[in-house]
């Protein structure tokens, strides 16, 4: 449709190439748009092709930024209010609809009203609105006041330098630059409370990796601390632990170091089993107990039954 709209004339061996579909593909790409009830006229002869026919009228969409946000945070972390006309989603999602051409908004106002969408449970979504600030901030290399809530219930007013809102996991983090401690801190923007925008700039850290950064942040300073060398060379290793299990580094020509924290001995040694190398924990107690449970119920499970 873009392509008849911004090229009238265009032929249908023309729209297959900028597709990278064959010609007889291309034309009955034009006849489902048809189908769809969108005028699209055909010319014949050496000056003819394609082009929109009379009658097409597309409302223009104006979404506000907490709608746009909100689309955004739709596709990235699974929302699932797009039934409800009332919520953000279901607003924008509405204009959407009214642009369509009628056939094809029947056939997806039908899915929206029919469809029973199994929410992530693990999922933790923030305010979109709180969202906004924030990711305004980031932008514009504003400082924020925030009222937090930590997941102990405690309540505080901090002043932060918001470097980056990461989603990670289902999870939506504000890594940030705190000057209450003076440190590093990654914040669930669903515990904000309250966010003001203040009038001071910052500068962020030149070379900043968010993504990479957040997960440094996580797998640090938890209550367990624990050592594994792992028999694999780091360059062979490297790309399948997770970030968020620590730091690893090279320990020799064939084996690799991992140092981490965590506050669930359980759910690390988990990930340790998951690595597609033989480890061994050097130290690290909690981490050693969990694994050597976790190994004992897998011994147990894979016994023949008597």
């Amino acid at each position: 449709m873009e392509l008849i709209q911004n090229s009238p004339g265009i032929t249908a061996d023309q729209l297959g190439v900028r597709l990278g579909v064959s010609e007889r593909a291309a034309r009955r790409y034009v006849g489902i748009l048809r189908e769809a009830g969108i005028p699209v006229d055909s010319v014949r002869g050496p000056y003819g092709g394609y082009r929109v026919g009379r009658g097409l009228r597309l409302p223009p969409l104006m979404f506000g930024s907490t709608e746009a946000l909100g689309l955004v945070m739709a596709v990235l972390d699974g929302h699932h209010d797009a039934s409800d006309p009332a919520s953000l989603v279901g607003s924008a999602l509405s204009k959407i609809m009214r642009a369509l051409p009628e056939p094809v908004a029947a056939q997806a106002e039908a899915v929206r009203r029919a469809t029973a969408p199994a929410p992530d449970r693990a999922a933790a979504r923030p305010d979109p609105e709180t969202t906004t600030v924030l990711v305004h901030a980031c932008s514009n290399h504003r400082q924020v006041r925030l009222g937090y809530r930590s997941e102990a219930g405690s309540d505080w007013i901090t002043e932060v330098d918001p470097w980056a809102v990461v989603v990670r996991h289902g999870r939506w983090y504000l890594l940030c630059w705190s000057h209450g401690p003076g440190e590093r801190r990654a914040y669930r923007i669903d515990r904000v409370r309250a966010v003001e925008l203040l009038a001071a700039g910052f500068d962020p850290p030149v070379g900043l990796d968010p993504v990479a950064m957040l997960e440094e942040h996580l797998a640090v300073g938890w209550e367990y601390s624990v050592e594994v060398l792992v028999d694999a060379p780091f360059g062979t290793i490297a790309s399948r632990v997770p970030r968020s299990l620590g730091r690893l580094e090279p320990a020799g020509p064939a084996t690799s170091r991992l140092t981490g924290t965590t506050s669930n001995p359980w759910w690390y040694a988990e990930q340790l089993a998951a690595l597609p190398a033989a480890f061994r924990i050097v130290s690290g107690p909690e981490v050693g107990h969990a694994a050597r449970t976790l190994g004992e119920r897998l011994l147990a499970a894979a016994e023949p039954a008597a």
